[in-house]
């Protein structure tokens, strides 16, 4: 029964959810890390911008970022550097669209895009000298990370040991109805002028008639992600999605952590039963976080999460499972 207990305590001034969440995201600042940048093709004619932080290791963490997110975002790049300072090398991955450049194709990316997180770790392992591979997912790329690692665990390659994700909307409509229209309007302002490229190479294709009015996510989805992406409608990209389905078939340790104050996730985002009854699903609730949060103390840049992380993926797999 992996339940786990939490030992997170957020600093005092930082005193709910959304402080816990807004304060991090906007003003925390990592220094040290240099990446180098490798443009990947796919299959599908379209391509992948990955940036590589190596350290000349045998061991890897990939990372895959938020909604509207990128290698860049500090959440990123303090774990880069919370890995590197361990011996590991580390691989921050782009989704299509999201590296500064948009990408070919009118798909670009979505909350449920596994096959590009697979094609990711099948480069890593076809050009690095990687005998253990680690993953960790932050939101968006947490759910694609647990779709990942339960939609097909017997075709999870064995070099891919553990994972661990943060913040994770694992039912997809219920956070879509959840989240405010404060949240919301931040991701879709940033969504459309995306979107605004894609009409400018695909203009049969994007209408953006009325953007402006669009309030949820699931006006969003409706329109724009679920058709571009091979989905009858949002409701049917949620279902098909959602990574809360997959959690009870994973095959490789995995701890989610989901905070209790995360103003993203709603009640359904809390799988207690499935960590009750798949015994390589940890799930850890702290009181406090926020969304992609989980600062201890701001000031001098540390971070729960990375901490965790390293707990979870370096120290008690020698113990666990």
């Amino acid at each position: 029964m992996p339940i786990l207990t939490s030992t997170h305590k957020a600093p005092f001034y930082l005193f709910n959810g959304h402080l816990q969440t807004i304060i991090p995201g906007l003003f925390r600042q990592v220094e040290g890390i240099t990446y180098t940048r490798e443009r990947l093709f796919t299959p599908d004619l379209d391509f992948i911008d990955v940036d590589w932080s190596q350290v000349g290791s045998e061991s890897l963490v990939i990372l895959s970022h938020g909604l509207e997110g990128d290698s860049s975002r500090p959440y990123i790049l303090g774990m880069v550097r919370a890995f590197n300072e361990r011996g590991l090398d580390a691989l921050a991955w782009n989704y299509r669209s999201c590296s500064g450049e948009p990408n070919k194709l009118l798909r670009s990316y979505h909350l449920g895009a596994s096959d590009d997180l697979q094609f990711v770790i099948e480069h890593a392992l076809q050009t690095g000298n990687y005998n253990t591979i680690h993953l960790i997912g932050f939101s968006a790329g947490g759910n694609i990370t647990l779709k990942y690692l339960g939609e097909n665990p017997t075709q999870v390659p064995s070099e891919v040991k553990r994972a661990v994700v943060f913040s994770v909307p694992v039912d997809l409509k219920a956070s879509a109805q959840k989240i405010s229209r404060v949240y919301t309007q931040r991701f879709l302002k940033t969504l459309g002028e995306k979107l605004e490229q894609k009409r400018q190479l695909y203009p049969e294709e994007v209408d953006l008639t009325d953007y402006s009015i669009f309030w949820t996510f699931p006006e969003f989805d409706n329109r724009y992600t679920a058709p571009i992406h091979g989905f009858k409608n949002a409701d049917d990209y949620y279902a098909r999605v959602s990574s809360k389905q997959f959690l009870q078939d994973i095959q490789k340790p995995t701890l989610l952590v989901n905070a209790k104050n995360d103003p993203f996730l709603a009640e359904e985002c809390y799988p207690f039963e499935e960590a009750k009854t798949n015994p390589y699903f940890y799930f850890e609730m702290p009181e406090n976080g926020g969304h992609v949060g989980f600062a201890e103390d701001f000031r001098k840049n540390i971070y729960y999460s990375e901490a965790r992380a390293v707990r979870f993926l370096l120290e008690e797999g020698r113990y666990c499972l």
